[in-house]
């Protein structure tokens, strides 16, 4: 795990491996950013020139490594682009230098510690910076032989540990503000990791049982209350959903709820996951190039997870509740087939016309289960749509919600930490599409619009009265290229960041 330090050292004596300083694209070319005064200086002043020489240009992500000069202890510079240089008078936008320091971290893999003269004008700068550097030096490497040897023994290049220590110079330890950031950063980042490592874990060893183990240490770790319930709880109470999703499958469902509580808390937010731990498409199987990375599916259960150990860690003045809603969905012998009816946890009956519409299913349960408590808001996160992939592209997640408010809330609080998003709309029009013929409402509707019709279909099981919101994650969960900024390649925890500025703003008082 890469440690995080403030450090008061100037970027000139700096003892570290590597000294990282921020360029940017100007009017006439490369511009050194504020806090890389005293390496431009020891470069004679010319270290934009030096930079302009080797092809550097400033652009957003783009590193340059070169031999320190004289004067400098660390034995390396490297040069990471922050994009086109603010106006006069302004400041480096924060998720710039959040992925410029992920972009060093991922460039210094292998380095022992590294110190970071980006701009740090104040304790948010500083927390991006951190955020962005302990994001960045993420690796998934716990199936990787001990050894590192590849194949006939050759070592490969890939499996170079993460950036040992990451020192944020002029990070101002003493200062409230700054140690509150930088704790703050650490908590997130190990919560996000925590996630990622998860998304990333095959099928093989992460079915709902062991993910319901994972959370019932974590709940022991850092006390949290937790509750699971296994197959014979499901069947018991009715949660018709999980059941007839699960039931394909040898490993059966679980649903888990964990909750981090305050005792001067006022107000209650519930955050229900999507939990499909490996998705096949159930009888409804899906084509094939479609499921290699189908244990990412659970990435919206995840996201939750690692939402509200997040909260426990940072003591947040608010209840908040997560729900796992936690199946496997294979075809078998005893799966559900299209075409059958489920009665829900709510009482509500479904027709179930496609198998691979899933998500949806142990999202209802679990949102009717959560609504049963009476909280402030609900938020449900889920891989959902391909629909949605397809409407916003694969960096972007959607928001639907049944207050406009609260969608605008969560769009803005995504936009602050960084996470894409976009308000998407719940036509009514699309919900006659769901009528069925034999039961309450079917799992399937119009194709067009599909992303649409799912969050309207969800809405039928939140709770009369309670403001909810869904976060439609599909295409921002899993990265299948190449990395980028603080992005790895593979789980991302997308939307932990947004959950846990939601948490935070309702602690403070400011979603109403």
């Amino acid at each position: 795990m890469t440690a995080l330090t403030l450090s008061t050292s100037p970027a000139a004596t700096v003892r570290a491996d590597a000294v990282v300083v921020g360029v940017a694209k100007g009017a006439k070319g490369v511009v050194v950013a504020p806090g890389a005064e005293a390496v431009d200086k020891a470069f004679g002043g010319k270290l934009a020139a030096v930079l302009e020489t080797l092809g550097a240009s400033g652009a957003e992500g783009e590193v340059t490594k070169l031999p320190a000069a004289d004067g400098l202890k660390a034995p390396v510079v490297l040069a990471v682009g922050l994009g086109d240089a603010p106006a006069k008078g302004d400041t480096y936008d924060n998720e710039a230098l959040r992925r410029a320091a992920g972009s060093a971290a991922r460039a210094l893999s292998g380095t022992k510690k590294a110190g970071f003269a980006l701009p740090v004008e104040d304790a948010e700068a500083a927390a991006a910076v951190s955020e962005g550097a302990l994001l960045g030096a993420y690796a998934f490497t716990a199936y990787r032989s001990s050894n590192g040897a590849g194949a006939k023994g050759k070592k490969n290049d890939d499996r170079s540990a993460p950036l040992g220590e990451v020192a944020i110079l002029g990070g101002k330890p003493r200062d409230k503000e700054f140690k509150a950031a930088a704790e703050r950063a650490v908590a997130l980042a190990d919560e996000i990791n925590r996630a990622r490592d998860l998304i990333n874990m095959p099928s093989n060893d992460l079915d709902p049982k062991s993910f319901a183990a994972q959370a019932q240490a974590a709940a022991k770790e850092f006390g949290l209350k937790v509750e699971v319930l296994d197959e014979k709880a499901l069947k018991k109470g009715g949660y018709g959903g999980l059941m007839g999703v699960g039931q394909g499958s040898e490993a059966p469902p679980r649903l888990v709820r964990i909750a981090h509580t305050h005792p001067k808390a006022d107000k209650t937010l519930a955050l229900v996951g999507k939990g499909i731990t490996y998705d096949s498409g159930g009888i409804s199987l899906k084509p094939a190039g479609h499921n290699e990375t189908m244990k990412c599916d659970m990435s919206g259960a995840a996201a939750v997870f690692a939402a509200v150990v997040a909260a426990a860690r940072l003591g947040l003045r608010v209840n908040i509740t997560g729900w796992l809603a936690l199946a496997e969905n294979m075809p078998s012998g005893s799966a559900t087939r299209p075409g059958d009816v489920l009665t829900m946890y709510s009482g509500k009956t479904v027709e179930v016309l496609n198998t691979d519409a899933e998500g949806r299913l142990v999202l209802a349960d679990a949102l009717t289960r959560a609504s049963e408590e009476s909280p402030d808001a609900i938020v449900d996160v889920a891989t959902l749509t391909g629909a949605m992939v397809l409407a916003l592209g694969n960096r972007t997640f959607g928001i639907m919600a049944n207050d406009d408010a609260f969608r605008t809330s969560i769009h803005e609080i995504a936009e602050e930490v960084g996470e894409q998003s976009w308000p998407m709309p719940m036509p009514a029009e699309l919900r006659k599409g769901m009528d069925s013929p034999v039961a309450d409402i079917a799992n399937m509707g119009e194709r067009m619009g599909g992303g649409l019709v799912a969050g309207l279909f969800l809405k039928e099981f939140v709770g009369e009265g309670i403001t909810w919101a869904h976060l439609d994650i599909a295409g921002p969960a899993f990265h299948e290229g190449a990395p980028w900024g603080y992005t790895p390649k593979g789980g991302t925890g997308s939307a932990v960041r947004t959950l846990v500025r939601l948490a935070e703003r309702t602690a403070a008082g400011d979603l109403g």
